[in-house]
């Protein structure tokens, strides 16, 4: 699977692999945070591209393109960033046209479970198997009079492929639970595991409180059902090549 990535002005972005670590789960109490697997894999799951100029941006209120003023913290290159759409939306210049290989298109999001007081990131897919097109990032302002920053490297849009028209392919379903016996079971024994394990957590000195907590799905353990192969417990994208 190959992932292109051309510079349509100067100096290519800086790309890199997301990573796992995020600063507000640095700072949650021991760490714990960093417990959920999903979370993890979400974190790493694609490649962020990195803001070249610090600025602070504010939103008066307004819906006009004068309503988002821009102020540049530094000079030493041109801002990425302007007020384009209106409607208290913040725009990003990629400055780059992503080509996937066919039949795949590019989601371009901002950094997963990153989460930025009072501005959205707005989600776009990106047909990028053919358009000759590049795709702006854009946040939207959730609160006026409010200024909002972003640091130089700071990550403002997160990339990953996703196979079209897979949504469309999915036979979505509910049932109960008892409509398949081996469900049930591997899931009544797991609830009843978790809801004993949350029990003795809080008896000092128990097992459960040196393990601290269940590690059934981070360790992929196949005691309440089957466990494929290819769990993954950690996530590493590959850095972008330049090849001239």
């Amino acid at each position: 699977m190959r992932l292109i990535c051309y510079a349509t002005s100067g100096e290519p972005p800086a790309i890199v692999p997301a990573p796992v670590e995020r600063s507000w789960t640095d700072r949650t109490n021991n760490g714990f945070a960093y417990r959920c697997l999903p979370l993890n894999i979400a974190n790493a799951h694609g490649w962020l591209i990195l803001n070249p100029v610090a600025f602070v941006a504010e939103w008066n209120g307004g819906p006009g393109l004068d309503a988002v003023g821009v102020r540049a913290i530094s000079t030493d290159l041109p801002l990425i960033v302007s007020s384009h759409f209106g409607s208290g939306v913040l725009t990003f210049n990629v400055n780059a046209l992503f080509r996937t290989e066919p039949g795949y298109d590019l989601m371009a999001t901002g950094p997963l479970n990153q989460p930025k007081d009072a501005i959205q990131p707005l989600c776009g897919i990106v047909e990028t198997d053919w358009a000759p097109f590049t795709f702006t990032m854009n946040w939207k302002f959730t609160r006026k009079q409010t200024p909002i920053g972003f640091e130089r490297d700071e990550p403002f849009c997160m990339i990953f492929p996703v196979k079209r028209g897979l949504i469309e392919e999915v036979e979505p379903t509910i049932c109960s639970i008892e409509a398949d016996q081996e469900v049930q079971q591997a899931y009544t024994a797991w609830a009843n595991s978790r809801r004993a394990f949350n029990e003795n957590l809080r008896v000092p000195g128990s097992e459960e409180q040196s393990e601290k907590w269940q590690k059934d799905y981070f360790k992929g353990r196949a005691r309440f059902g089957a466990c494929p192969p290819d769990h993954r417990t950690k996530l590493r994208a590959k850095p972008f090549k330049v090849t001239g």
